[in-house]
């Protein structure tokens, strides 16, 4: 029997989830616990299709449309660990949000506009043809930006909605025009034929075109320097809207580059650019979190910069590693909004919140001899030596993150107890590394082009993140000792500003106002 209707039917469910959303009049009916129910089904149909991608292998399957241009889905490993990611987070989020916003006034149209964007997440990581996914890539936007004004006499809510709005048409125009060249080039819309031929193609200025306009969309869809902005200035939406950003809308530039990794292998400049950008961004938006007094504001620059790091991966062609990324950030930072406010209680709670040891150069100094000892070893024993350089040199990030975690155990105040639970989470953090990262390589190995050996410039941009990241990663080590002193005052103000980059694309926008963009919107 067929089953390639799973993930069909999985979108479908959702859709109707959100005409009972809608339906929702007053406090207390049934329509949004039926809207509830139906976003879960769907999450147990993408399970399904999980299965279904087991038993079947790589399917694309296709449904009636319009001279002999349709609806198409493609079920693979990429699309479908994005579609269990996209449907879990929505299920959970739709859930909180019915008690979030309950008796909200309004609630019913959040509840619409909230499944509609699931809907257009599903539709693109799953889109098996172009016309497809720049349509889905398309309205996810439009969605979003509903839910973005949901309070629209707010100006805040306007002026971030304003930049996305901006950002969004940009990344629009740029996909549509990649689109148009992957058809001059290889004379079809099928995702799968086109990866098929790139393989086995050269490079040129179509191929070249190609790998720009996709990387320039990634950018900025995944709010990279310098159009971060926007994504600092959505907390005046529903916390339920940020946690949604983590199911594929935000982190769905990861996901252009991996879908069409083997068109962005033949333009090995526009992965170096990749590195460049990603890797800055990653550094700046670590930096500037660790200024913000705001949970949410904090949370949404380290998401900046996670975002960052998923593009070096790609541009380091770690695609694998990229869409473990994604999917382990997702997680984390979705529970992270929705716990945001049960985390400020907990903080305020304690008698003397804040560090319980700050580390000095010494402590610094002897985390990261046991961050490089502990990696080195967990990585013989799991098989460093048949790594990749790029992935070799990955791995020596996670070791200043590493080091980061230890410093303060190893501090001379900590106690014994600290000192213990910090080694043995390091310990269990290198070694799921090393398991999830073999992982993502077995399960994609079928869809995902190899890692190619580095040439010159690569070489020069993987030994510069390895100074730039261990470089930031001491002074976060020894920011807390350094915070105290007369003449960090001054950057913190600055850092804490974001450096006014934000600013400053404000002031670009001219005298375009919220009372005018409100006349205008979507």
């Amino acid at each position: 029997m067929d089953f390639s209707f799973l993930p069909w039917l999985t979108m479908l469910l959702v859709l109707i989830a959100a005409t009972f959303g809608a339906l929702q009049r007053q406090r207390g009916g049934m329509a949004l616990g039926v809207s509830q129910g139906f976003i879960f089904s769907s999450f147990i149909l993408a399970l399904g299709s999980a299965a279904l991608l087991v038993m079947s292998g790589n399917i694309t399957s296709s449904a009636p449309g319009i001279l002999g241009y349709g609806l198409s889905i493609r079920i693979d490993s990429v699309s479908i660990i994005m579609l269990l990611l996209v449907s879990f987070i929505g299920w959970i989020v739709v859930r909180y949000s019915a008690t979030y916003l309950d008796g909200e006034k309004g609630q019913n149209r959040f509840t619409l506009w909230l499944c509609l964007t699931l809907f257009a997440v599903m539709m693109l990581v799953v889109a098996g043809n172009l016309i497809q996914l720049v349509i889905a890539w398309v309205a996810t936007s439009h969605f979003l930006h509903r839910l973005l004004l949901f309070y629209p006499e707010r100006p805040g809510a306007q002026r971030a909605a304003r930049k996305k709005f901006l950002i969004a048409r940009m990344a629009d125009l740029a996909l549509s025009v990649a689109a148009i060249l992957l058809f001059v080039q290889y004379r079809t819309f099928d995702i799968g034929q086109i990866l098929t031929l790139a393989r086995t193609d050269d490079t040129n200025w179509t191929t070249t075109g190609v790998a720009v306009l996709l990387a320039f969309a990634a950018i900025l869809k995944s709010a990279q320097f310098p159009f971060h902005g926007w994504l600092t200035e959505v907390m005046e939406a529903p916390t339920p809207v940020s946690a949604l950003l983590h199911a594929g809308v935000i982190n769905g530039g990861g996901f252009l580059l991996i879908r069409f990794a083997d068109v962005m292998l033949l333009s090995p400049g526009v992965m170096a650019t990749l590195v460049m950008i990603g890797g800055f961004t990653a550094l700046f938006g670590g930096l500037v979190m660790l200024t913000q007094p705001a949970v949410k504001t904090s949370l949404a620059w380290s998401t900046i910069a996670q975002m960052g790091f998923m593009i070096l991966q790609c541009g380091l062609a770690l695609f694998p590693f990229a869409l473990l990324h994604i999917v382990a950030h997702s997680l984390y930072k979705a529970h992270s909004f929705l716990n945001a406010g049960s985390s400020v209680e907990m903080v305020t709670s304690v008698r003397r919140p804040g560090l319980i040891a700050i580390a000095d150069a010494a402590a610094v100094a002897r985390a990261f001899l046991l961050a490089l000892a502990i990696y080195a070893g967990i990585g013989l024993i799991m098989g460093l030596g048949g790594k990749s350089p790029q992935a070799i040199a990955l791995g020596a990030i996670l070791v200043f993150g590493v080091a980061y975690l230890l410093a303060q155990g190893l501090a001379d105040a900590a106690p014994k107890a600290l000192m213990r639970r910090t080694i043995i989470y390091s310990l269990a953090a290198t070694a799921s590394y090393f398991l999830l990262q073999s992982a993502s390589v077995w399960v994609t190995s079928d869809i995902l082009p190899a890692t190619p050996a580095p040439g010159p410039l690569q070489w020069a941009l993987i030994m510069l993140a390895l100074f730039s990241f261990g470089a930031v990663a001491v002074v976060q080590a020894m920011f807390p000792l350094w915070a105290l002193h007369p003449a960090a005052a001054g950057l913190r103000v600055h850092l804490s500003n974001g450096f006014y980059i934000n600013a400053i694309f404000d002031r670009m926008l001219g005298n375009w106002s919220s009372r005018k963009y409100s006349s205008n919107k979507e």
